[in-house]
């Protein structure tokens, strides 16, 4: 777990470096869940694959060869972008914009405040929480 220490804006950092790191951080999270989309879109294309792949086999077990030999020339296995599977393009997308954006994003927060994360979303917090009440403590009670 965090100490309140780690998400505490260093002396001397203004506002507007905050908020600026708390937007490259949300637009880092949105490039997350383009992230999950694209493993998602892998998972699915994959499926589609496999039980079209089924489905020709059926159609060739009914006695509808030539239709089944179509489906399977020119569709199952088919790259879905020129010369890539899905697999290809996660890891171009993994080993090349999310690992430079992940890696950037951490540079400017080492950089600009001792690395530490989620300062806007922290600050944000501890404005709007209602001291004292239960369930808005700045940190989780001792054993939970």
């Amino acid at each position: 777990m965090a100490s309140h220490e780690e998400h505490t804006r260093p002396d001397g950092v203004d506002d507007l470096t905050v908020e600026a790191l708390g937007k490259i951080s949300e637009a880092l999270e949105a490039a997350e869940v383009a992230r999950g989309h694209l493993y998602a879109f892998h998972r699915l294309s994959g499926t589609a694959d496999l039980t079209l792949g089924e489905g020709v086999d059926r159609l060739r077990e009914a006695g509808h060869d030539a239709l089944a030999d179509r489906l399977e020339t020119e569709l199952v296995g088919r790259n879905v972008l020129r010369g890539r599977w899905t697999f290809q393009i996660v890891e171009e997308y993994d080993d090349g914009y999310y690992a430079d954006f992940k890696r950037l994003e951490s540079a400017a927060r080492d950089e600009l405040v001792a690395g530490r994360r989620h300062l806007y979303e922290a600050e944000m917090k501890e404005d709007r929480r209602t001291h004292g009440r239960p369930g808005h403590g700045r940190e989780p009670a001792a054993g939970s």
